[in-house]
């Protein structure tokens, strides 16, 4: 990856909107523009989510889609089962509660193994986040922690310190896919100034980005741009994972500028 390239990520629930459609839409994304996979682990009460993720979400858990279940499609999709190989970055974003259940340095272990290059825990506080980041960069996976609009500039610093490669700011205080850009541009541009002025590392921003337009502002003021509750509702009526697919792609083709 590009060192100053501006970066598109996608957020994804796996299996979503039917399943077998994991891995051509991870195709489809890596083929049409987008630097890093944020892939969802399917949560009962993901308190950050807005409703088209949470009924991505029950819709994953309803067709069986559990953490090892991701694992084993990332690990397909290194592989090039079925696709073509999947050679960029995957993160996983999850709530803490799956991961604990499965087994802290267990879930590393075999998301490593499997090819999870990092993971973002909305509800992981960065205070009390030491120990798990340590075991977490001992197998090689980046963690990133977040920041909002309402972060003072000494915790954006010690945010900045603890993120692996780069920190990921929420746009607004919402939940996913309520927040309107538009109406906040002045409030955003300061808010990402400050971010800038107190961060040593990358940082991306996410929540509201919905075109085009989206991007190209984002990617003026941060390093990176993620949709997440866009592409979902891009896919959404799809009925088959190739149809799915093509979806996916036509959305982040329709993202594409230059800067």
């Amino acid at each position: 990856m590009q060192e100053n390239k501006k970066l598109l990520i996608a957020y994804y629930m796996p299996e979503f909107p039917v399943p077998g459609s994991t891995l051509p839409v991870l195709e489809a994304l890596q083929g049409n523009g987008v630097d890093i996979v944020e892939l969802g682990i399917p949560y009962s009460d993901p308190i950050g989510d807005g409703p088209v993720i949470q009924e991505a979400a029950l819709a994953a858990l309803r067709s069986g889609v559990t953490i090892s279940c991701i694992l084993d499609m990332v690990r397909d999709a290194r592989e090039g089962r079925s696709i073509r190989q999947i050679t960029i970055p995957l993160f996983l974003m999850g709530y803490c509660s799956p991961l604990m259940a499965y087994g802290g340095d267990c879930f590393l272990h075999d998301a490593s193994d499997a090819g999870v290059d990092g993971l973002l825990i909305p509800d992981l506080p960065p205070e009390e986040a030491e120990n798990f980041l340590t075991r977490a960069e001992g197998f090689g996976i980046s963690v990133v922690f977040f920041i909002s609009p309402v972060t003072a500039p000494e915790r954006i610093r010690m945010i900045d310190s603890l993120s692996s490669h780069f920190s990921y700011c929420f746009a607004v205080n919402a939940t996913t896919g309520t927040a309107k850009l538009e109406e906040r541009n002045s409030d955003i541009e300061s808010y990402l100034q400050r971010v800038r002025e107190n961060t040593s590392k990358k940082f991306v921003v996410g929540f509201g980005i919905k075109n085009r337009r989206n991007v190209e502002r984002m990617w003026q003021m941060a390093d990176g741009a993620v949709v997440g509750t866009a592409l979902l509702q891009a896919i959404q009526d799809a009925a088959t994972p190739d149809e799915a697919a093509l979806m996916a792609a036509r959305f982040c083709k329709s993202l594409q500028v230059e800067v």
